[in-house]
């Protein structure tokens, strides 16, 4: 998003939670189509993605 911060005009995702996890490119590649997702097709998407959070967060736990 090439607006300034103080521009309400699309969505923006911080990664110091992910990146304080040990989450690196590939696991945000895997968030990124997680987010997709479920704003594509939230009812139809929503146990799959559960479940993929879940096993994402357990390969990487937050306090180690």
């Amino acid at each position: 998003d090439p607006a300034s911060p103080f521009v309400t005009s699309g969505v923006r995702i911080g990664t110091p939670a992910v990146t304080s996890r040990g989450m690196r490119e590939t696991e945000m590649v895997t968030i990124g189509k997680l987010i997709t997702a479920v704003a594509e097709d939230l009812e139809g998407s929503a146990e799959k993605v559960k479940a993929e959070v879940r096993a994402l967060c357990e390969r990487f736990p937050l306090y180690n």
